[in-house]
């Protein structure tokens, strides 16, 4: 059976590629993070929907993601999700990787729903050398 993240990570995607914005934010924390870009993060719903509207514009309301091979390590109510992401867009010349190593925080919250915390499609690397 497959884990319920993987579930809920395919439809954060689909609301992704059709720009359906308000339902995404349904499924972060009121206090979530997004790794914008490196060097860039967007705090609160309000600031990751900017956020999303500003990279679907410079994907040329293209962008698709989708998930390959992931791992999910999950202590109590908190769930940390290692991801193969791969996006796909009209534009492709993005100074960064469309093929990335994602890592996603996730908590329950009190009625036991899954939400992401933290979201970063770039993995470690956001760390530079």
């Amino acid at each position: 059976m497959e884990h319920e993240l993987k579930e809920l990570i395919k439809k954060c995607d689909l609301a992704i590629k059709h720009e359906d914005f308000e339902t995404l934010m349904n499924y972060y924390t009121e206090d979530a993070i997004l790794v914008v870009k490196p060097g860039m993060i967007a705090k609160g719903k309000e600031e990751i929907k900017k956020a999303f509207i500003a990279i679907a514009k410079y994907f040329n309301n293209s962008i698709v993601p989708t998930q390959g091979e992931m791992i999910i390590l999950e202590a109590g109510d908190t769930a940390l999700v290692i991801s193969q992401t791969l996006l796909t867009a009209d534009k492709m010349d993005s100074e960064y990787s469309m093929d990335r190593r994602a890592t996603y925080v996730f908590k329950k919250n009190s009625q036991g729903e899954w939400l992401c915390a933290i979201d970063n499609s770039y993995g470690t690397d956001i760390i530079s050398n």
